[in-house]
Order: C-alpha cells, then sequence, then structure tokens
C-alpha cells in the first residue's frame, strides 16, 4: 500500500465523533417515562434541550471542565474579595440551563407535569455538564423554602425566574438569582444538629449575625446560601446573602477551594462567617424540619444525575460498539459484548423509570397517600440504590471502550470521576438507609402504601419473586422492625421493587428481563451475566442495537 509522504499508516476502524447528538430523539426510555409520569405537555420544550444539550453545551462542558474555578481572595490593591473565577463556558451553560427551566420549570410552569419535565431537564443537562448540576439543584430546591417567608418573597420568584445574571451586585438589580448551601461543619458533617455556628438575634425582626465555619458551602459565588446555625431557640435554618442590600460584601471569607476528585466545573468552598448577616427561615430551633423538602428534592436531583451519567456513559458505550470492528466483526455483534450492553441499558431504563416516578410523586404528594410514600420513601430509597449504581457502571461502560475509555478526550474519565459524588452528597448511603428505617417506623402508612402499589403492579407476583414478596410485606404490612444492621439489605431490596413495579405498570419492553435478573436473581453480580438471550436481544432493541 502507497502511503503520502511522511504518513505511517491510515487511521480506520473508529468511530466517528459521538457528537452533536439529539439527547431526547436518541432516548426512548426517557421520552416514555416522561410520557406516563405526565410531562407529555412538555415534549417541545424538552426536544429543543435535548439537541442544544447534545450540541453546544457538550462541546462547552470540556472547556469548563478543563479550565477549574480558581479562587481570588484579594484585588491587586490588597482589598478582600473573596472572587471565584470560571472558565467563560461555566457561565454560558449556566445561563442557557435557567432559561430553559433547569432550575426553575416546576415552579413557573402552567400546567401539571412541570416537576416531571424539569427532571427531564435536569437530567439531559446533568449528562453533559454535571458541575453547574449543582448550583441548578440548590436554586430549583430551595424554592419552596423561601416561599415560607414572606419577607423573602422577591427571593423566592427571582430564584424560580428563567435569567442568569453573575454580576456581583444586589439582587433587587437582578431579574433572577442562584442558591447555594452551607450545611455541614468540620466536626459534624452529616449530622448537623452537631453544629456550632451561632446565630445571634439582632434588632431588626428575623435579622441574625452569624458566627462560626462551614466546612462545606456549595457554588461559593451564588447570591444567597441556605445554612444552618444555632439561635437561642436551637439549630435554625436561615438565608445568607453574598452581598447586603447597599452593595457592600457580607462578612464572611471564603478561605479556599476545595480540591475535589471530580465536579471540576462547580466549585465547592469552606468559609468562615464574621458576624454575617442572615434572615431566619421558619421557626428557632426547626432548623431540619425548614429544609426536609429541599433535601427532598435535592435527593431526587442526586437520582437524575446519576441515571444521567448512565445514560451518556451506555450512549458511549453503544456508539463505540456499532462502529468498531475486532476479531472479524462489529463488537455490537459479538455475543458476550451485547450482554454487558443490554445489561447496562437494562440498569439504565430502570433508574430513569424510577427517577422520574418519583418525581411526579413528589408534584402530586398532597394529593394521595401513595404519592406521599412514593415521594418520602422512594427520594432516599432510590437515592441509595441509583447512586451505589452509578460508578460501577461508567468502569463497565469504560471497559466496552478498552483504552480509549480512559483517557480524557473522552468523557467517561469526567463521568467516572463524577460518579461518587450522588451517592456522597445530601447523605452518604446509611443516611439514606436510616432515614428509609424511621420513615417507615414513624409512619407505617407509607409502608402500606406502597406495599399495596407493588402488588397491584404485579411486580413481585411472577416466579422467583416470592422471597422478596415475603421479605418486604414482613415489614411494609407487618411493620416488624428491621435491625440498623440489615438496614442497606433492606433499602436495596425495596429499590429494586419499586423500579420493578414502575416497569411493569409501564408495561415497558423490558420489565420481564428486569424481573428475571434483578427480582428472580437470574444473573450474577457483574455487569453481562444475562442469562436469556431473548432478554438481551429485547433490551437492546430498545436502544437501537
Amino acid at each position: 500500500m502507497d502511503l503520502p509522504p511522511f504518513e505511517t499508516h491510515v487511521v480506520d476502524n473508529q468511530p466517528p465523533e459521538f457528537a452533536p447528538r439529539d439527547l431526547w430523539a436518541d432516548d426512548i426510555a426517557l421520552r416514555d417515562a416522561v410520557g406516563r409520569e405526565g410531562g407529555a405537555a412538555f415534549a417541545t420544550q424538552l426536544a429543543a434541550y435535548g439537541t442544544l444539550a447534545g450540541g453546544e453545551l457538550y462541546a462547552l462542558s470540556f472547556d469548563a471542565h478543563r479550565d477549574r474555578p480558581r479562587l481570588r481572595t484579594h484585588d491587586r490593591f490588597g482589598q478582600r474579595i473573596d472572587r471565584v473565577e470560571f472558565n467563560p463556558a461555566y457561565h454560558h451553560l449556566m445561563e442557557a440551563a435557567i432559561g430553559h427551566g433547569v432550575a426553575g420549570l416546576s415552579w413557573t410552569g402552567p400546567e401539571a407535569g412541570a416537576h416531571v419535565a424539569r427532571a427531564a431537564l435536569s437530567y439531559l443537562h446533568h449528562q453533559v455538564e454535571p458541575g453547574t448540576s449543582c448550583p441548578l439543584t440548590m436554586t430549583h430546591a430551595a424554592v419552596p423554602v423561601l416561599r415560607r417567608e414572606p419577607a423573602l418573597a422577591e427571593w423566592a420568584s427571582k430564584a424560580a425566574a428563567p435569567h442568569y445574571d453573575p454580576r456581583e451586585v444586589p439582587i433587587a438589580q437582578k431579574a433572577g438569582v442562584t442558591l447555594g448551601m452551607g450545611m455541614t461543619e468540620k466536626q459534624g458533617g452529616s449530622d448537623v444538629r452537631a453544629n456550632t455556628t451561632r446565630a445571634a438575634p439582632l434588632a431588626g425582626e428575623g435579622e441574625y449575625a452569624l458566627v462560626g465555619h462551614k466546612w462545606f458551602m456549595s457554588a461559593p459565588m451564588s447570591d444567597g446560601f441556605l445554612v444552618l446555625a444555632q439561635a437561642p431557640g436551637g439549630l435554625t435554618c436561615l438565608l445568607l446573602p453574598r452581598l447586603l442590600p447597599d452593595g457592600r460584601r457580607n462578612a464572611y471569607r471564603v478561605m479556599r477551594l476545595k480540591d475535589k476528585l471530580g465536579d471540576w466545573s462547580n466549585a465547592s468552598s469552606e468559609v468562615e462567617f464574621c458576624g454575617a448577616w442572615a434572615r431566619r427561615i421558619g421557626e428557632e430551633g426547626r432548623g431540619v424540619a425548614t429544609i426536609l423538602e429541599m433535601v427532598m428534592l435535592t435527593r431526587l436531583d442526586c437520582m437524575l444525575g446519576s441515571a444521567a451519567q448512565m445514560r451518556m456513559a451506555l450512549a458511549h458505550a453503544l456508539h463505540h460498539a456499532r462502529h468498531r470492528h475486532a476479531f472479524g466483526r462489529a463488537l455490537l455483534e459479538q455475543p458476550l459484548m451485547r450482554n454487558v450492553l443490554a445489561d447496562l441499558a437494562l440498569e439504565a431504563e430502570a433508574a430513569i423509570a424510577l427517577a422520574l416516578h418519583v418525581a411526579q410523586a413528589i408534584e402530586r404528594a398532597d394529593a394521595d397517600p401513595l404519592a406521599t410514600a412514593v415521594a418520602r420513601i422512594g427520594t432516599a430509597a432510590g437515592k441509595y440504590w441509583v447512586c451505589k449504581r452509578a460508578a460501577t457502571f461508567v468502569n463497565e461502560a469504560q471497559e466496552c471502550l478498552g483504552g480509549a475509555g480512559y483517557v480524557e478526550e473522552s468523557v467517561l474519565p469526567r463521568l467516572y470521576r463524577q460518579a461518587p459524588l450522588n451517592s456522597i452528597w445530601e447523605g452518604s448511603g446509611n443516611i439514606q438507609c436510616l432515614d428509609v428505617l424511621r420513615a417507615l417506623a414513624r409512619e407505617p402508612v407509607h409502608g402500606q402504601a406502597l406495599w399495596r402499589w407493588l402488588q397491584a403492579s404485579g411486580a413481585l407476583e411472577d416466579e422467583g419473586g416470592e422471597h422478596l414478596a415475603a421479605t418486604l410485606a414482613d415489614v411494609l404490612v407487618d411493620g416488624n422492625a428491621v435491625p440498623e444492621l440489615h438496614a442497606r439489605w433492606l433499602v436495596e431490596r425495596l429499590a429494586i421493587a419499586m423500579q420493578a413495579a414502575v416497569l411493569r405498570q409501564a408495561r415497558s419492553p423490558v420489565a420481564d428481563a428486569f424481573h428475571r435478573s434483578r427480582v428472580a436473581g437470574q444473573r450474577g453480580m457483574a455487569f453481562g451475566t444475562l442469562l436469556e438471550e431473548r432478554d438481551i436481544e429485547a433490551v437492546l432493541a430498545r436502544v437501537g442495537a
């Protein structure tokens, strides 16, 4: 073979570029879930964002991650400024997301199904840029908390508004604002009742001065932060603005940015409060109860984020397998590779199916007992299980590409670094499982409602489901307590049963495969161990393979 001068070989047997890609049109599992959970009215809006995310935003994400945020504590004159500087791509990503409703559609969408559509938007956005999902999630989740206080109506309205404004000006000069959180401290972590930051009452009604620290304060360039501090009446929730109404910096210092495993486009900080001004939300001593609704929403977004990481990793694995040949045929035609890809696709569909079902339950939580139960128990159980699966899932997808999946030109190393975050953030696995046990013990009506739903779905009736049904009936119906030692075992079983119920009620083409492999246990412990060829073919047909 004759080669041009200075060329040593012909480059072939390589897949084409992954993007641009229509993330909505390519994802039948997402489209079906949005439709059945009541979000069909927003299909046009979701389709537009799927195209934008898979094209322009995907390209911007590489610069946002490559050029990490930098903290400038002082300006060149020696004045304290505590400014975090971002690559311009970060601001473009935030502007696109907020403008399309990723942070606010739940609160501004006029039709039913707005929560489901917002969840789908978050899922699409997180696939291409997970770092910005942190401030987007916190801004979204803060709105119902802020709405409780009439004095904070402007904050609530502007947090829900489709406007992004990164300028360092008081919120009165902005059409939209973003929110961060500062809950944990060095000595306490998830045990926020161990917080030592003090909130001293000021002369103004509901106003306090904070002295203390936060070990993690996410998105430090947000306009305001929900924080917990010890007021005279106990642990209390407060809103702390970055700037005071007159434009002066509030009295806190950003000490440093966290050097994190992943989430590189987003800044997380350590701060010290030096008499910082804040306004109380709710009653003194009711801080944990006040933020409970926010916690539910952020846990949902952890679940959505992990489902999104699974979907993006799967899409890259499928793309590579379609175009790469080995041993005389495409990887996608190799029986064992088909098993791996089918098992991954099955896990990914179950993840987004449960996440959007929980989103719909949150929207309807005041409407019926089942929705309330799914919202309360499903956010913790779903977060635990779906987020636990993400890191192993992404690593398996990397293996489908081989060495190409381990280099930074692909998005998979970024996804792999990101994958552990959602299982840690907003309460690690043990916290979620203990929360499920507490909720079932305190409100047994939730367990009974879940059991009636699981039975009605038929998810536990097929052959092989008897043992799981007996296990769950013992807890959900009979109310027998589960030892803390076994909490993870129970919550894993419950989450799998809920995924099976959603797929069975949806008459999903992959419901039987999910039951046989996850409920009846007809598979091994690793991905790629499905035993029924009919299941492999049914699942791959679902993803166009």
